[in-house]
């Protein structure tokens, strides 16, 4: 069944397509597995200081924003980013959704490095012209086994299993088809190509498999899998083109384990190799050219990586001690404490960058959320009804109305501090 027909394009902004907002341009740089250098994230803020508002703006999808672009800003923009390695396909650069499991590789609860996956499968995906129709939203993810990107709502997603195999997830649904790990990225890649194929077919504009008619089911169809494993006869000799062939033996489809609740939160992680990892939370995802100064300073000091997850938070990792690395992030307003309030807390753009919205939402978020203690439930503030940027799965919802908010569709009529940590069963 068709949930949500789509009449037209998505418009989502990239660094080359830049959307029109109440402050100017904004521009959202893509980063397959959420991965930067030390020198790349010093690009990105230098750029938002000269030709934007001087913050990044971290997003649910593990991507980066920059605001406030001055007209003419995206051209100078485009050619610095290409310069650093961050726009290496002009045609594809909107369809670069790639999540994958942020402490992949690092911790115990790994089962398999899925960041070499995620480099194939952009390489994959930016050498077929074709996959550049894509739309903006449509979403790849690989999980390295722990489930903590399981309730993301990716369009094509791998979950690592045991045994060198990865379970294969389409639009939210599970037929058990597993493949091995190796071929995953090509196996995606024929997901995304039986995606349009099926798209074209029912004339549609569906910007993701679960706005198909039926659309799970006819992708997978159209691969011809396996309940177990994938039918070699579902892909050509290059391990890239669906050839639509019927599946045989098929279970009936079921709907995934929505497993996402497990997000990573700040704190230290022992590496399996005896080093420690910090994943460090930006308050609302906004991150100042001094908090990135530090994170690619300290980055140079650990494996010279900074991971963007989708949970408005960073890893660092590779250090050998962290006591001074977390006294750095701490005094420029960065959060490593697992119980600080900030975990969690995201929020819209809000008056006055975004003319649609109804309140300073952010204002507001900064002056509740110190004031309440960390709560079991994630928080989102939107502006209005759109709650552009809010976080997958289960999460308080908090709505200006224009005379005050609504939190889960109930105006508030008491304290706003009181009712959000109500809501949030802060403890």
């Amino acid at each position: 069944m068709n949930s949500s027909p789509r009449t037209q394009p998505d418009s989502c902004p990239g660094v080359l397509a830049v959307h029109q907002a109440a402050d100017g341009g904004l521009a959202r740089v893509r980063l397959p597995g959420g991965l930067l250098s030390a020198a790349q994230l010093r690009v990105l803020a230098a750029a938002s200081g000269e030709l934007g508002d001087g913050h990044l703006e971290l997003t649910s999808r593990g991507n980066i924003q920059i605001r406030a672009l001055r007209p003419g800003a995206p051209q100078t923009l485009s050619d610095r980013l290409y310069s650093a390695g961050l726009l290496p396909s002009i045609s594809h650069e909107r369809v670069r959704n790639i999540l994958a499991s942020p402490l992949s590789g690092l911790d115990q609860d790994s089962l398999y490095d899925v960041l070499p996956l995620a480099a194939e499968l952009d390489r994959l995906l930016c050498a077929q012209p074709a996959l550049a129709e894509l739309p903006g939203r449509f979403l790849f993810a690989l999980d390295d086994g722990r489930g903590d990107l399981g309730a993301v709502g990716a369009d094509v997603a791998v979950r690592v299993l045991a045994g060198g195999k990865g379970l294969l997830v389409l639009g939210g649904v599970s037929r058990g088809a597993e493949v091995p790990l190796e071929d995953a990225p090509a196996v995606m890649i024929a997901a995304a190509e039986a995606f349009l194929t099926e798209r074209a077919a029912q004339d549609s504009e569906a910007w993701r498999i679960a706005e198909l008619a039926d659309g799970a089911a006819e992708v997978y169809e159209r691969l011809g899998l396996e309940p177990r494993g994938l039918d070699p006869r579902g892909l050509d000799p290059r391990g890239l083109d669906p050839l639509g062939l019927d599946p045989l033996g098929l279970e009936p489809l079921v709907a995934a384990e929505a497993a996402g609740t497990a997000v990573v939160v700040a704190g230290r992680r022992e590496q399996v190799d005896g080093r420690v990892a910090v994943v460090v939370t930006v308050p609302l995802g906004s991150l100042s050219a001094e908090q990135a100064a530090v994170l690619s300073d300290l980055a140079e000091l650990g494996n010279g990586q900074i991971r963007v997850t989708p949970w408005r938070s960073v890893v660092l990792g590779g250090f050998d001690a962290v006591d001074d690395a977390v006294a750095q992030l701490e005094a420029v307003g960065l959060v490593v404490e697992p119980e600080s309030p900030w975990n969690g807390v995201t929020a819209c753009a809000g008056k006055p960058g975004c003319a649609k919205a109804l309140a300073d939402v952010r204002a507001d978020a900064r002056d509740v959320t110190p004031r309440i203690r960390r709560g079991r439930q994630p928080v989102h503030w939107s502006g209005c009804e759109r709650r552009c940027g809010r976080p997958a799965g289960r999460f308080v919802d908090i709505i200006a109305l224009g005379n005050g908010y609504a939190i889960d569709g109930e105006p508030v009529d008491v304290e706003l501090v009181e009712a959000v940590a109500a809501a949030r069963g802060a403890r």
